[in-house]
């Protein structure tokens, strides 16, 4: 097959394994070249010898088809050897044909990736589901539920983050009320901050606030000390005493978090709020009583319940991301920061995209 079209690029490959380019490979003599190579009979396991002395002139759009054609021929099995280019397009060719080998290794690592990913989700998913089995039983038969590690999860998860969420949500609730004092002073508004910061806080910076604190804190936790039971086989003696560590280690930590992020939620609420109106009266002039008369009338139940609501979804993301990637971890204790890493950036994200899915449930709601 030939191809030479006046002053276009051109390759023959009438005398494999010899190709011969000739012509001007620049983006405005191309013309019909990209089709005719997609149309080249297949080869297989030849030593191609690329001959460029042809080659009259080479801009990066013609490395680029260039190097397609290069590239269309290895994948057939060939080898490709260059030689006869002049020296500066010999230098831009390699340009590119790094630049495709960077994308192919690209390519290669999201294929390899890809399976393990969506073996993973699927993983995950059956690990909610015996969770919720696990659950069900439980609740049925109440006097299987272990109180004691659950009172103790409560504590960890609950009594011990009040100080870091009181403290975070109170600096939040300074900063939104502080970054909309100086519009709302334009505009003679400065009762609706009463308004921005009770929805903001109630409905979407306080349970959001909390629960990353608490995958920071508490989902970390949760994998680090079930990892390490995995890796140290305590989990693997605890089946053999009979002893189901979805009962021991898991249910506990669901049912203490449930309990404990919307309480968390609500102290985030009292401090958030209270933080916007120390500001209010500072930089608006809000006082005290006014802040509060416009809130009660500002904010609804629904508002409030939506906060709560989240968090107990939130509550149950954290715990199951936390324990799964502890169950899955083997090998050292290598594994174990690896998989407590996981754990804490895989509930953050999974965490904000719950809250993104409810705002655009509740908008098409009108809740």
């Amino acid at each position: 097959m030939k191809i030479a079209p006046k002053n276009a690029a051109a390759f023959s490959m009438n005398a494999l394994p010899n190709l011969m380019l000739s012509g001007s490979w620049v983006a405005t003599a191309l013309h019909d070249i990209v089709e005719k190579i997609n149309a080249i009979p297949t080869t297989n396991k030849l030593n191609i010898i690329a001959d460029g002395s042809g080659v009259e002139a080479l801009d990066m759009s013609g490395a680029w088809v260039m190097q397609s054609l290069l590239s269309r021929l290895q994948t057939q099995g060939n080898s490709i050897t260059l030689t006869g280019f002049k020296p500066e397009f010999a230098a831009r060719l390699k340009v590119v044909t790094d630049e495709f080998s960077s994308h192919a290794n690209v390519e290669s690592n999201v294929d390899k990736k890809l399976p393990t990913t969506l073996k993973e989700a699927n993983d995950l998913l059956s690990f909610v589901g015996e969770v919720s089995l696990v659950l069900v039983a439980s609740l049925a038969h109440p006097s299987r539920i272990r109180w004691r590690p659950i009172l103790f999860n409560i504590k960890e998860a609950g009594l011990n983050a009040i100080p870091i969420v009181g403290i975070l949500a109170f600096l939040l609730g300074v900063v939104v009320a502080y970054q909309s004092a100086d519009q709302l002073r334009h505009y003679g508004a400065n009762i609706f901050v009463v308004d921005l910061i009770g929805i903001s806080m109630l409905r979407e910076f306080a349970p959001l606030i909390a629960a990353i604190i608490i995958a920071g804190r508490s989902g970390s936790a949760y994998a680090a000390q079930i990892g390490t039971m995995s890796v140290t086989e305590e989990i693997d003696a605890m089946r053999i005493l009979g002893i189901a560590p979805m009962e021991m280690l898991v249910l506990p930590k669901l049912i203490g978090l449930a309990i404990s992020l919307p309480l968390l939620t609500v102290w985030a609420d009292m401090l958030g709020i209270f933080g916007g109106m120390l500001t209010a009266r500072a930089q608006l002039d809000v006082s005290f009583v006014d802040f509060v008369s416009r809130l009660v009338k500002a904010v609804e139940m629904t508002t409030y319940t939506v906060g709560l609501g989240k968090a107990f979804v939130f509550a149950f993301i954290i715990t199951m991301i936390g324990c799964f990637q502890g169950f899955r971890t083997v090998g050292g204790a290598d594994n174990v920061g690896r998989q407590t890493t996981r754990s804490v950036v895989q509930s953050i994200f999974l965490v904000i995209v719950a809250d993104a899915l409810f705002s655009i449930l509740f908008s098409i709601l009108e809740i």
